[in-house]
Parts: structure tokens; sequence; C-alpha cells
């Protein structure tokens, strides 16, 4: 059933809500503290120990924005952190499940921690309880929930199943929980629906925005966001195909922007060309080296899976990827055409988690292509504001493998620096230091963050994705 009456949960209830959110990743530790500054009573669960213990002590554990503050805000009071799960679902009315669904080897998303979950809850479960899925899942799998908790012995009238699925960019998490531009509620019962409503309403009422030391964002008083109240199974489709639309709106601008090398156009003024008609709009239009993350290429390969299973035929998304991959080829072809042979080349890199603003390297383009440059028997100097630590664990300092400790360290020397992640800081570099540390003025950027006139006015070769190189002209002595 959907279409529900919400109207009564317009202003925020005097009482806060208990809410359990298990699992202390991206998504379960933001939406833990979110649900907190919107005033509620939250249990944050982990079966790690020790990850609960760092959180009690006040490590975010993850590189975010506005998340320390949150957290020492809140910490081990409006948030507390256990491993007991039992305990969590006795004391809570709704009950998040936020927990990892990798990518199997088949392409279909692992729900095996969210069934282990499941079960967990079903042998604690004495009162009614709703539980949320807020973890990207495929459709149906809200279905499998409830039956895994009923097949525990657990009464139907116990128990609603919900899925409530997050839109949050890794950076920017804070703000897009308390600020999103819609809030998704999948429901088939209306008693489910009025708690995530009333769980929610501090922000579709606009009353958070009130608050003299709110979290700035998008949204307002005057402009709150929307609940869009959905069946479970359209809410379960409107993450995935959300994620694939986008993964393939970057993809389309790489086989753009491979377009404009080809005709010697610049994909920068084609994508501003078509992000100004407002029916495509611009965002996620900017080329580079591909799309990564633990989002895209997870959701985009599971959407397709459940597609081929409903037997649909969904070959598109098999292009999205496609091109994907050949993006990063593409890119040390650049490389290569720069430089001639690779073998013994010194190379700058900056960058290394998958997108500026994150430390997050899972699926990191800019990881890929370090290793694909070690296989070519390049070394390698690297420097990324934060993702270093977590760099080492997949890619160990060696002898042909160095991490400094800015910019300009990993480019002394260099025969070239390449810009793989779109952190602000590297846009912002001081061009004549930079030149000056250099073996070579040559700076290869796959995420064009810089004008090629201007680095050429500062002396630089600048090959980028999508327009065309830009060399200084330089006087020639002839000799008679």
């Amino acid at each position: 059933m959907t279409n529900h009456d919400f109207s009564r949960f317009s202003v925020p209830s005097a009482e806060p809500l208990q809410i359990a959110v298990v699992g202390s990743g991206y998504v379960g530790l933001v939406a833990a503290v979110c649900f907190a500054e919107m005033g509620h009573e939250v249990i944050c669960v982990d079966n790690d120990q020790r990850k609960v213990d760092a959180l009690k002590g006040g490590d975010t554990l993850i590189h975010e924005l506005h998340l320390p503050e949150l957290l020492n805000r809140y910490r081990n009071t409006r948030v507390r952190f256990m491993t007991d799960l039992a305990e969590a679902t006795r004391e809570c009315q709704a009950i998040f499940i936020a927990v990892g669904t990798p990518q199997s080897e088949t392409g279909d998303a692992d729900l095996s921690y969210v069934e282990a979950v499941a079960c967990e809850i079903a042998r604690t479960l004495t009162s009614y309880k709703v539980i949320v899925e807020k973890s990207t899942v495929p459709v149906y799998t809200n279905e499998w929930i409830r039956r895994v908790i009923e097949r525990n012995g657990v009464h139907r009238e116990l128990f609603d199943v919900v899925s409530n699925p997050e839109f949050l960019r890794e950076g920017t998490a804070v703000a897009d929980f308390l600020h999103p531009d819609r809030i998704v509620v999948g429901s088939d019962t209306p008693r489910a629906a009025a708690l995530l409503a009333e769980i929610y309403a501090p922000l579709t009422s606009g009353t958070y925005y009130q608050k003299p030391d709110h979290i700035r964002g998008a949204c307002s008083t005057a402009a709150p966001p929307p609940l869009l109240d959905t069946s479970t199974k359209s809410a379960e489709i409107i993450k995935h195909a959300s994620n694939a639309f986008l993964a393939l709106k970057i993809s389309f601008i790489n086989a753009v922007a491979n377009l404009c090398e080809a005709a010697d156009a610049n994909v920068e003024q084609v994508a501003r060309g078509m992000g100004l008609d407002r029916r495509i709009g611009a965002r996620f239009l900017r080329p580079g080296i591909g799309y990564g993350g633990s989002c895209f290429p997870k959701d985009v390969a599971a959407f397709r899976s459940v597609a081929e299973q409903m037997g649909v035929d969904f070959t598109l998304l098999c292009e999205v990827e496609k091109i994907n991959v050949g993006q990063k080829k593409r890119f040390l072809s650049k490389v290569r055409s720069a430089l001639w042979t690779l073998r013994g080349k010194r190379l700058a890199v900056l960058g290394l988690s998958f997108k500026g603003e994150t430390d997050d390297i899972r699926e990191s383009p800019a990881i890929e292509m370090v290793k694909m440059l070690l296989a070519e028997g390049c070394s390698i100097s690297a420097f990324d504001p934060a993702a270093m630590d977590r760099a080492r664990q997949v890619l160990p300092p060696a002898a042909n493998l160095a991490y400094e400790e800015s910019a300009y360290d990993a480019a002394r020397d260099a025969d070239a620096l390449l810009i793989l992640t779109d952190w602000q800081e590297f846009a912002t570099l001081d061009l004549a230091l930079l030149h000056k540390s250099l073996r070579y003025a040559i700076v290869i950027d796959g995420r064009n963050l810089y004008d090629p006139q201007v680095m050429v006015q500062h002396g630089f070769t600048y090959l980028s994705v999508g327009r065309p190189a830009a060399t200084p002209v330089r006087d020639f002595v002839s000799i008679s």
C-alpha cells in the first residue's frame, strides 16, 4: 500500500524516537550521527569490538566533512556504540540495516550480511518493530528479509520491513543526509510508513533548519526536502536506477570526450553546452579517467544482473561498464604519448582515493592507474591528502613506489606529473613551484582541473581529457 497520509507528522514529535543503526561504515555511521543531530536517540551496532571502542573514543574511522564535530557532540550520549544487536533491538522502535553488500564474482550483490542481521533481529523480537533496509540492495530484498524473519518464528504482526535507500556522496555525506534532494520511503503498510515519516519529520517539516547550529546546505525551513512514498520494490529500484543513470552520464561524457579528442574539439565546451539544457543538467558531465568507489561499479553490475535474472535486456549497462574500463586504458596511452617509453620513467601521482574529499580507495581508478604504471616499469612518487594510509594496505611502499608528504615532494625530479583525483587542493597548486620541482614540465591531468592556456603560460606541456594538448611555443636558434 502506498500514498499514505503523513499530514499528522508535519511537526516532529516532542519525544525523541529510539533508533538502532546496524553497521558503522560510511552509511551507518553517517546515519547514526545525523539521526542524533535531528533529535533522536540512536544505538549504532557493529560486530567489530575494535571499531566500537574507537568510535566511543571519538575516532570517526573515515574522512568525512562534519562527521568529527557531530560525533564529538553526540557520542556516548545521544549516540551509543555497542556490539549487542539484541539489546539494541529490544530498546529501539526502528532498526536500520546499513551493512555491506559487496559484489560477488557473478556481479550480484552479496546479501549474506543482510540475511545474518535479519536472523539475529528475529531471535530477539517480542514487540512490534520496523526494520529498515538502508543498504543498497536489489529488488525483492525486502521480501526476502520478511521471509527470513518469519522463518525464524516471528509472527507477521510483530514487524514491518521498509526500504529507505540512501543517496549520499562520500565527502559530503553528512550534508547530503541532512539536505537531501528527496527522502524515499518504500513501505507496504501505513503504520511502518507513519513511523518513517515521524523519524524524518525534523527535515520534512523544516524545523531542523531553524536550529542555530544546524549543518548548512541546500534545504531550509522554506524549502524542506520532499518525502516520496512508494512501494518497497519501487524504492529498491529507485536506488539502483539512480546510481546506474549517474554512471551512464559519466561514461557518456567520457565517450564524448574521446570523440572530442579525435575531432580536436573541447569537451568542456561541449559539456557546458549540454548542461545548460535543463532537461540534461550539468552535474556528472565531467570527463575523467572513469568512475569508481564503493557504489557505482557494484551497483551497475548488480542492476544489470537483476535485469538478466528477470529476462530484461539491459545491455546498455554493459556498454557503460565497457567505456569505464576503457577510459583507464586510454589514459595510459595518453601518458605513453607524452613520454614515448614508460620503463624507467619516474612519475609523480597526485590522488589515490576514488574521488576528492574522501579517503576511500575502493574501486579507485587512481589505484588502478598506479598498478598499470608499475606494471609498465615506472617508478611512482604518490601523494594524497587523506588516502595514503589506506593505499599502503593495497600498494605497500617499495623500491618503485614511494609515498610523499606533499604534491611538491612527489613532483621533485619527476619526468611528468599525473593528476588522478579531483581534490580541490590539486586545482590550486603553486604552478611556479611545481614547474621548478619537475624534471620535465609535463602535466597529464585526468580530472581537467586546469585551463590549458594557463598551463602553457606557466611553461607546461599539458594533456587533459577531451581537450587538445597544449604545448608552449619555444624559440629555436637557427645554426648556419
